[in-house]
C-alpha cells in the first residue's frame, strides 16, 4: 500500500518542500521567507558547492576565476528555511511525497521542482576519457573550465573545434561565446593567421532567436571561423586527437566525417535529471511537465516547477530562472490562498553574447523567439555597456539580489515585427 502523510513524523512534513539548491530553487525560498515569514520550507540538494554557472565562460577565457563563482550552499540557505542535505529517489505525487536516496520521506503540501538538468558526457563515445587532458576541455563543467583557459593560452596554431549538441542546452549562447573569446585572444597575440577554427552545431541555426543571427555572423565571419550546421559530435579520440560527427544533409540522410584537432572545447548532451526523467512528473519528452504561464504541473496541482528542468520552449538561462520564481511564488501562495493563479511568465530569457573581450550582444527574449530588450539601444550591437553587465553587474545581482529574494527586473519591450 502507497505511503501517506500520516506515515511520517510531523518534523519531516512542509507546507513548501523546493527540490533543487541552484539558482531557481533558493530564489524561491528567498522570496517565499520574504512574502511569508511563518511558512514552513524545506530545501532538498545534496550538493555542498553553489555555483554561479553563467561566470565559467568567463573562467574559460582567463577573465574570472573559478573561485569567484563559487559559494558554501549552506551559507546561501535563507534563514528558517531547512536544508535537507540528500538526493531525491522518486516522487509520490498523487500523495504529496518526496522519497529520499535513504528511503526517508518528506510530505509536503506544495512542491517546487526545480534540481536543474544533467550533463550527458556519455553520450559521447570516448569523451569521458580524454575529458581534461589531450586538447578536450569544456566550460560546462567545474573540473574541466579552467583546462579550457590552458588550452587556449597554449595553442599557437592548430585547429580549435567547438561544438553545440542538439537542443535543448541550459545557456544555448555559452558554446559560441567562447568560440569568439578564444578567437579574439588568438588574434590579440598575433596567432589566429595559424589556426583552423570551426564551430560545429548540431542544429540548423546559428542562433536559435533570428533577430540576434547578424552580428553573431559578423563575428564568424570576422574571426574567420568556419561554421558547420547539422554536425552532432558523437565519438572522441583524445589520445589520436580525432573527433568524430554525425551530419545530416538538408535530404535527411545521414553520415560521419572526422576532424582532426588541437584543441577541442565540448558542449555536452543534457536532458533532466534520471529521477526526474524517472518520475510521473514528466511530459513525452522527459522533461517536467508544467503549464508554459503559470508554471503550475500539467497534472498534478500541488507541483510547481522552474528553471533548466521544465519542458517550456524558453532558454534554460539564469534570466529565465530569474523571471520564473516570483510567478511560482505568487502562483503557489495563491493555491494555498483557494485563489485563481493570476501570474503568469512570457518565455522571458537572456544570453549575453561575448563576441570579443569587451565586447557583448545582449540578447533577450520571449517565448517565440520575440525580442525584448531592456535597454533604450539596439542590443543587436556589440557594447562595452553589456559587457559591464556581464562582467561587473549580474555576478553581483546574483549573489546579492537574486539569491536573497530582493531582485528587482526592469520592464522589457517585445518587438513584435522584428
Amino acid at each position: 500500500m502507497a505511503p501517506t502523510q500520516t506515515d511520517i513524523p510531523d518534523s519531516d512534513r512542509f507546507t513548501v518542500v523546493i527540490v533543487g539548491g541552484g539558482a531557481a530553487g533558493l530564489t524561491v525560498a528567498a522570496r517565499l521567507r520574504r512574502a511569508r515569514p511563518n511558512l514552513s520550507i524545506a530545501v532538498i540538494d545534496p550538493a555542498t558547492t553553489h555555483a554561479y554557472q553563467p561566470g565559467w565562460t568567463l573562467v574559460g577565457a582567463g577573465v574570472m576565476a573559478l573561485k569567484d563563482t563559487l559559494r558554501q550552499e549552506g551559507g546561501l540557505i535563507p534563514k528558517g528555511v531547512r536544508w535537507l542535505r540528500a538526493a531525491v529517489r522518486s516522487f509520490t505525487p498523487e500523495n504529496n511525497l518526496v522519497t529520499l536516496a535513504d528511503g526517508r520521506q518528506i510530505g509536503y503540501r506544495r512542491l517546487v521542482v526545480c534540481p536543474g538538468l544533467q550533463l550527458d558526457w556519455g553520450r559521447i563515445d570516448g569523451l569521458t576519457e580524454t575529458l581534461g587532458r589531450n586538447g578536450v576541455c569544456s566550460n560546462y563543467a567545474r573540473d574541466t573550465v579552467e583546462y579550457t583557459w590552458s588550452c587556449i593560452q597554449s595553442l599557437k596554431g592548430g585547429t580549435a573545434l567547438f561544438t553545440q549538441p542538439p537542443m535543448p542546452i541550459k545557456c544555448a549562447g555559452a558554446p559560441q561565446k567562447i568560440a569568439y573569446l578564444a578567437s579574439d585572444h588568438w588574434r590579440r597575440e598575433g596567432v589566429l593567421s595559424r589556426m583552423k577554427v570551426e564551430f560545429d552545431v548540431a542544429g540548423d541555426a546559428l542562433f536559435g532567436v533570428k533577430y540576434f543571427v547578424p552580428p553573431l555572423q559578423d563575428a564568424i565571419d570576422y574571426y574567420g571561423i568556419d561554421l558547420h550546421l547539422r554536425h552532432n559530435l558523437v565519438a572522441v579520440d583524445g589520445p589520436k586527437r580525432v573527433a568524430t560527427f554525425a551530419v545530416t544533409a538538408p535530404d535527411g540522410s545521414s553520415s560521419t566525417v572526422t576532424r582532426a584537432f588541437d584543441m577541442l572545447h565540448v558542449t555536452p548532451p543534457q536532458s533532466a535529471p534520471d529521477f526526474i526523467k524517472s518520475s510521473p512528473l514528466v511530459n513525452e519528452a522527459g522533461w517536467l511537465d508544467v503549464d508554459a504561464a503559470t508554471l503550475r504541473h500539467a497534472r498534478f496541482e500541488t507541483v510547481f516547477g522552474l528553471g533548466d528542468v521544465i519542458g517550456t520552449s524558453n532558454a534554460k538561462t539564469a534570466a529565465a530562472a530569474r523571471a520564473q520564481a516570483p510567478v511560482v511564488v505568487d502562483n503557489l501562495l495563491a493555491s494555498l490562498d483557494g485563489r485563481p493563479l493570476a501570474a503568469a511568465y512570457d518565455g522571458y530569457g537572456a544570453c549575453p553574447l561575448t563576441v570579443s573581450y569587451g565586447r557583448v550582444v545582449l540578447a533577450e527574449f520571449l517565448y517565440g523567439g520575440v525580442p525584448a530588450p531592456s535597454f533604450h539601444y539596439d542590443q543587436r550591437k556589440p557594447s562595452r555597456f553589456a559587457w559591464i553587465l556581464k562582467t561587473r553587474v549580474f555576478p553581483q545581482l546574483y549573489w546579492n539580489m537574486m539569491l536573497t529574494g530582493r531582485d528587482v527586473h526592469l520592464p522589457h519591450r517585445p518587438i513584435r515585427d522584428a
